[in-house]
């Protein structure tokens, strides 16, 4: 999927799904419960294992209908081994702006994570396409309403608490889109093939996200 048409997708649906520690053997029937429940970004992080093929599996599979992403890029290395697997964006948890301009020159969107004003300006600055608030959970809807403040030309996207009840409340104060892992992509589910589960809960999330 072309750059111009994944961004496309994140601004429609807002929602990145995280997939992390899901076994391989199950990463088709995910893909296909998300895509099924309306959420078609997705990131596989890199501390999963089989990560790659995962990635490269979901692109041959899934590229032309869900934007594929790789996730927990910390370095440079982490970046290549990403790009070499066919992500066609990337998300970090940390705020490296090698990463951020290596990334920006290769043409893929990427999303850093940063915490402190200083950081978001700095990953902005970099060449992020948007900024990842991370830890999101820690930090609550109160910080990222008042970063919105100063900052509000910067896309932010929020990372960590996202639920049904509140996500109306990310999108309306402004975040450009969320990133929800465990609650959407239940390990124990997916372990017990139980996709309609994810199905089920990504239509609530995107039913959520449009209020």
């Amino acid at each position: 999927m072309l750059r111009e048409e994944g961004l496309r997708l994140i601004e429609d649906t807002r929602i990145i799904a995280i997939v992390r520690g899901v076994e391989e053997e199950h990463i088709t029937g995910v893909a296909q419960a998300l895509l099924d429940g309306g959420v078609q970004v997705m990131e596989i992080t890199l501390n999963t294992p089989g990560a790659e093929n995962m990635i490269a599996k979901l692109q041959q599979n899934f590229g032309d209908r869900m934007y594929i992403g790789a996730g927990t890029v910390l370095d440079i290395d982490d970046a290549k081994k990403a790009f070499e697997a066919g992500a066609s964006y990337l998300v970090t948890p940390n705020m490296d702006e090698d990463v951020i301009r290596y990334s920006a020159e290769q043409g893929a969107p990427i999303f850093p994570g940063a915490t402190t004003p200083t950081e978001i300006v700095k990953a902005w600055k970099a060449g992020a396409t948007a900024v990842k608030i991370f830890p999101g959970a820690s930090l609550g809807i109160s910080y990222l309403k008042e970063l919105q403040g100063p900052l509000s030309h910067i896309p932010m996207v929020a990372v960590g608490g996202v639920t049904e009840e509140n996500i109306a409340q990310f999108l309306q104060i402004g975040c450009y889109a969320v990133g929800i892992g465990g609650s959407l992509v239940n390990l124990k589910e997916i372990a017990n093939g139980n996709y309609e589960w994810v199905r089920d809960k990504a239509a609530r999330l995107t039913a959520s996200a449009r209020g």
